[in-house]
């Protein structure tokens, strides 16, 4: 099957290809709404799937999914395809009153459409049943496939986020070797750990400051806004010269208070969350350097197994044991595992090495184009700034001379 064609922007969105007839699947996730009531209020979305695949139903599909449904894709993937780095969703908000902000919701919006898109645009991963799945079958299948898991997935969604809780907390503790199992000694995987770890610390750090940033600007538009009331106020009690000045000075500090917190949200939405996004993705990769270190581990914990296993049957045969016959078929049993494990650990590592340099070539045009816009819009507010206050020097400095 030939790779999907697309077209990425930074919010991660598929775009149409350029020519029509290349296989192409475009995915968009919109309309969030509000159901329910009380604790038992969520969102849902319509997901829209264009694309000619002959796999799927047609050209155009619409359907509508929850926030546990997008849980349920990333959950499967994750379980299915070891050592390919699964996109991360975002985490549920923590603070109720927040969960329901028109804010929260369109932060929410825009991630789980990055979410599918990066699922959509990944050469393997767009080729999934379970993507197929989610974004092809009516909600009542939907409900059903999530009712009906097996394995881990019988579990409630609670305990399932409980185990990839549990799986990040030991994660540091098996890369990093506090754990003292057999450990994989491979210069290029001892880097990709260090440079994972590190780029989580820096990106963290990077993401606390944009924080900042869209803090900072929300209160100095709070703070031009009120300054700009008080000063209209003090210009009503003046005469007309400086009355209209201080007028015009107020409506501008308003105007500035409003651009403020315009880009604030412009920070928020394309400086911020793309930073936590990659922060939630270096999680992802982590998760997955775990399911490598657990992979090598039964690869030797087998090995040894089976050394134990040829002296044990070598010592029956040499004593003409009539246990020979079982023993022999318990150590084909046990090989064959062992290669099944060895087989299981090389492709781990071969996916491995392949997703890394993908997740670098992504991350080198994300982080590019999300400082580039940090940096435009940041210009174009600091010439607004200067042009607005420019413009009433004259005035100011006519109704200071007109006093002199």
């Amino acid at each position: 099957m030939a790779m999907i064609t697309t077209q990425r922007s930074v919010s991660g969105s598929s775009q149409n290809p350029k020519s029509p007839s290349a296989p192409f699947l475009f995915v968009s996730v919109t309309d969030p709404v509000k159901l329910g009531n009380g604790v038992q209020a969520y969102i849902s979305y319509r997901v829209i799937t264009k694309t000619n695949l002959p796999e799927y139903q047609g050209p155009e599909k619409i359907v509508i999914r929850r926030y546990s449904d997008f849980v349920w894709l990333r959950d499967r993937l994750f379980e299915r395809y070891k050592g390919i780095f699964i996109p991360p969703i975002p985490e549920k908000s923590a603070v109720e009153k927040f969960r329901f902000s028109a804010e929260f919701i369109e932060m929410r919006r825009q991630a789980l459409d990055i979410f599918v898109n990066r699922i959509a645009s990944h050469p393997q991963l767009q080729k999934s049943e379970e993507l197929r799945t989610f974004l092809q079958v009516e909600e009542e299948t939907m409900e059903a496939a999530r009712s009906q898991e097996t394995g881990i997935f019988k579990k409630k969604p609670s305990d399932l986020m409980q185990i990839f809780k549990d799986v990040q907390n030991k994660v540091s503790d098996v890369v990093l070797g506090k754990e003292k199992p057999v450990e994989e000694s491979n210069p290029e995987y001892e880097k990709l750990k260090h440079y994972i770890f590190e780029l989580e610390d820096h990106l963290a750090e990077a993401q606390k400051h944009a924080f900042r940033l869209v803090k900072r600007h929300r209160e100095l538009g709070q703070s031009l806004s009120d300054f700009g009331k008080a000063i209209k106020l003090l210009g009503a009690c003046e005469g007309q010269s400086l009355g209209k000045a201080f007028s015009e000075l107020g409506a501008k500090s308003e105007m500035l208070s409003s651009k403020l917190q315009k880009e604030a949200h412009n920070l928020l939405m394309n400086f911020e969350e793309p930073l936590k996004d990659y922060v939630r993705a270096v999680q992802s990769i982590k998760a997955t350097i775990a399911e490598r270190a657990s992979a090598f581990r039964q690869q030797c914990e087998l090995a040894e197994t089976i050394k134990l296993k040829e002296i044990n049957l070598d010592r029956l045969m040499l004593t003409r044991s009539d246990r020979v016959g079982e023993a022999e078929l318990e150590y084909k049993e046990l090989k064959a595992e062992s290669e099944e494990a060895t087989q299981r650990f090389e492709t781990i590592v071969r996916l491995m090495n392949e997703e890394i340099v993908r997740f670098q070539e992504q991350k080198t045009y994300d982080m590019g184009f999300t400082f580039h816009e940090f940096a435009k819009g940041q210009a174009k507010l600091a010439n607004d700034i200067a042009a607005a206050w420019r413009s009433l020097l004259p005035k100011l400095e006519a109704c200071s001379s007109s006093h002199a």
